[in-house]
């Protein structure tokens, strides 16, 4: 193992073979020295800093029923709501105050965010905050409303592909959606100028080794500038309610393979990391993630964006939770970097 990661360290790539068994490998040695290397290069790139990007999440409502997701529209017992542009403000101007310089709109694909309605938003939020990265999560749309969007101010989307095996694929998502339709959406973000973030589940049903290094190898064809990965956790409303979810171990393995695979993304330590196991986002800091997304969504709707169960912070006030993460992330060793946190590619 130590041959492998050390290759991977030098080269950024590995062959499949050698990724399998890193991604398989359960050696305690080979995790630290994975770790370490990690942790490297992403200081090379990004010192000690890690970005906040603050999220607001505007609609419980979506028109999909994807198996694994509990705001899935064949889920009757969902407690929806959607905000107001008045709502989107107010937790944009809270966040500013708080030192946020990203905001990231984040959604169900609900209908009733036209494209009139979130150029309006995107727009007034470009006027108030220059200095900020306006950043959209809201599912596939046309290539005409990403542009429109984009026309009105937004920096970054966040799509993640969920799985680049086209038999996975199908195993998660009813049939109306194609793996096809999703990639064209990602390259299409591309092609108009937006910061594209992708990325998968780990520990997914029906997921294999083979699935994850499908999914490696579609992210060095996308070249996205954030990757987003995460350990699947069941919501106790979907048909996926008595499966497992993903561990923490595979997910800091890939966490770090990402890094040095790809030495300047931006790689978040997810909330469902944190959910999993207490120090989980600490740990993915510590393995080469530098990008933390603490919620500015109003505190009586938190519960209610239930994508998967026992989801953390959905209590804490905007402020609360800055506070809190600020301190997690001085603890795990780095600095809270308050402004945008772009790219370095």
């Amino acid at each position: 193992m130590t041959g492998i990661i050390e290759k991977l360290y030098r080269t950024a790539d590995l062959s499949d073979a050698e990724l399998r068994a890193l991604i398989e490998s359960d050696d305690a040695e080979a995790a630290e020295l994975l770790r370490g290397r990690a942790d490297e290069v992403r200081q090379r790139h990004y010192g000690k800093k890690v970005f906040l990007r603050g999220l607001i999440e505007v609609s419980s409502y979506c028109k999909n029923d994807c198996l694994y997701c509990g705001i899935r529209r064949s889920n009757k017992d969902a407690d929806r709501y959607r905000l107001t542009r008045e709502q989107i403000m107010l937790c944009a101007e809270s966040g500013y105050e708080l030192g946020f310089r990203t905001f990231v709109m984040q959604g169900g694909e609900d209908s009733t965010f036209t494209d009139e309605f979130m150029c309006g938003v995107i727009a007034e939020l470009r006027g108030k905050y220059p200095d900020c990265a306006i950043t959209l999560s809201l599912g596939e749309r046309s290539f005409d409303s990403y542009r429109r969007m984009k026309e009105a101010g937004a920096d970054r989307y966040l799509l993640r592909h969920e799985a680049a095996s086209e038999e996975l694929y199908a195993k998660l998502h009813p049939s109306e959606l194609s793996l096809a339709h999703r990639k064209q959406c990602l390259y299409d973000l591309r092609s108009l100028g937006y910061q594209v973030g992708a990325g998968f589940m780990v520990g997914a049903p029906y997921q294999t080794t083979s699935d994850i290094i499908a999914d490696l190898r579609f992210l060095q064809e996308l070249k996205p500038q954030m990757i987003g990965i995460g350990p699947f956790i069941p919501h106790h409303s979907t048909p996926f309610a008595d499966e497992k979810g993903g561990t923490l171990g595979l997910t800091l393995r890939l966490l770090g393979i990402l890094r040095l695979m790809f030495p300047k993304v931006l790689l978040p330590a997810t909330t469902a990391l944190g959910t999993i196991a207490p120090n989980g986002r600490e740990l993915g800091l510590q393995t080469g993630c530098n990008v933390v997304m603490p919620n500015l969504s109003p505190v009586n709707v938190r519960k209610k964006y239930d994508l998967y169960d026992n989801k953390i912070c959905t209590g804490e006030e905007a402020a609360e939770c800055r506070a809190c993460l600020q301190r997690r992330i001085e603890a795990a060793g780095y600095e809270v970097a308050v402004e945008r946190g772009d790219c370095v590619i």
